[in-house]
């Protein structure tokens, strides 16, 4: 596919991601979403990616979320049952199962449905001019797959319904989303790409199978009992420790240790 909106990028076994319509503040439209989607099959696919990065082009924002000038017909179709969330294309776990970790840097602004971007991230880092908010409110629509996204994340409730129920009125400072575990770093603008790479590679250099294995098992824990998420994670725990070589090449017995 020839990428027009977003770039994509393998080094050093990382894959960085870059959003790249600046002009509409990284608003996503069919051509974005369609072009999300081939990178994360190619991620997913690629073993010789260990990680990913997702960031965004231009000064003012990461992604302020559907373009609204954009014809919707790519997901709101004449037959309503045929319409579908946009997040089928633009997230990577629930519908592309890239378990491979993804650490997304923020700055600027974070609106609405860019944060289908961060619900399924790993770890979420911004820089301290990001700031997040949803204009559905005050547009007078629904705000409803983001939001629960965030209380997926872990989100305290209360603070993802001021994000939902205020609209452009209630703006997450970096320092807010820091201490509601919306991000876990906030660092200067000029070092959010440099500090995004540096966890990256840290991740990259671990063996790929039990990286893998530990986000495939956490994330899948969510939509699970607690019972059920600790028998998933143990069957992980046994195959991805069998495959994992050690040092000297030798294949790991089954351990706990």
């Amino acid at each position: 596919m020839d990428l027009t909106t977003i770039s994509l990028e393998v080094s050093e076994h990382i894959a960085t991601i870059t959003l790249d319509r600046p002009e509409s503040l990284n608003a996503f439209n069919g051509a974005m979403a369609a072009e999300v989607a081939h990178a994360w099959r190619t991620i997913r696919d690629d073993d010789d990616v260990h990680v990913v990065v997702l960031q965004a082009n231009g000064d003012k924002a990461f992604c302020t979320g559907l373009d609204v000038t954009d014809d919707p017909s790519w997901f709101m179709r004449d037959n309503v049952w045929n319409s579908f969330d946009p997040g089928v294309l633009l997230s990577p776990k629930l519908h592309h199962k890239v378990w491979k970790p993804l650490v997304v840097a923020v700055h600027g602004m974070a609106a609405g449905g860019g944060q289908y971007f961060l619900n399924e991230a790993d770890i979420v880092i911004c820089s301290d001019d990001a700031t997040f908010f949803d204009p559905h409110a005050s547009v007078g629509i629904v705000s409803a797959l983001e939001p629960i996204g965030m209380l997926a994340r872990g989100v305290n409730i209360g603070e993802v319904m001021r994000w939902a129920l205020m609209g452009n009125e209630e703006r997450i400072t970096a320092e807010t989303a820091l201490r509601i575990g919306l991000v876990s770093e906030v660092v200067p603008r000029a070092q959010l790409r440099d500090r995004a790479r540096e966890i990256a590679a840290t991740i990259a250099a671990r063996n790929p199978r039990a990286i893998q294995g530990t986000v495939r098992a956490v994330w899948e824990s969510l939509d699970m009992t607690r019972s059920m998420a600790l028998q998933n994670g143990l069957a992980y725990t046994l195959i991805g420790n069998e495959a994992a070589p050690h040092a000297k090449g030798e294949r790991r017995p089954t351990t706990y240790r």
